[in-house]
């Protein structure tokens, strides 16, 4: 028994079935199963027509899937990966920064939970926090200022 190829449109709701993709991401993945030149064009615009394909939902759930883990840097980093655009990235980045301290000290709590005794334990936590994207300012008022003031509750 063979099975009919998967059109290129069945492909790509295979995909955003899972998760939401921005329209370049369909294109990198799918590329490759083109035999028409214009047919995964023409498929992405019909999907995009119907909003299969919507960059505001890819900006919300990358935001909401990656902001409790990562840093401003971080997710704006994914954001323009994705082939956004500009002026929604942004948006999204200016609405990060202004949460980035609250979520650096949520990140930090969990790995570390209390403040470093030394200068190499202080350099650990900043890189590791760094690692996730966050600004040096933030992991300084993090990690070195105001560690006692987390516990304060």
């Amino acid at each position: 028994m063979s099975t009919a190829p998967i059109s290129l449109k069945g492909r790509a709701l295979r995909l955003l079935s899972g998760r939401e993709y921005s329209r370049l991401e369909l294109e990198r993945k799918l590329a490759r199963f083109e035999e028409v030149p214009g047919s995964l064009a023409q498929a992405l615009d019909e999907l995009q027509a119907k909003n299969f394909i919507d960059e505001k939902r890819v900006v919300d759930s990358v935001v909401h899937r990656r902001s409790a883990k990562l840093g401003t840097a971080r997710i704006q980093q994914e954001l323009q990966g994705k082939g956004l655009d500009p002026q929604a990235v942004a948006e999204a980045v200016s609405n990060l920064r202004a949460t980035e301290l609250t979520r650096a000290r949520e990140v930090w709590r969990k790995k570390f939970g209390e403040p470093a005794l030394d200068a190499k334990g202080r350099a650990s936590q900043m890189r590791f926090l760094a690692g996730r994207g966050f600004g040096g300012d933030v992991i300084r008022r993090v990690v070195v200022d105001a560690p006692d003031e987390m516990f304060e509750d």
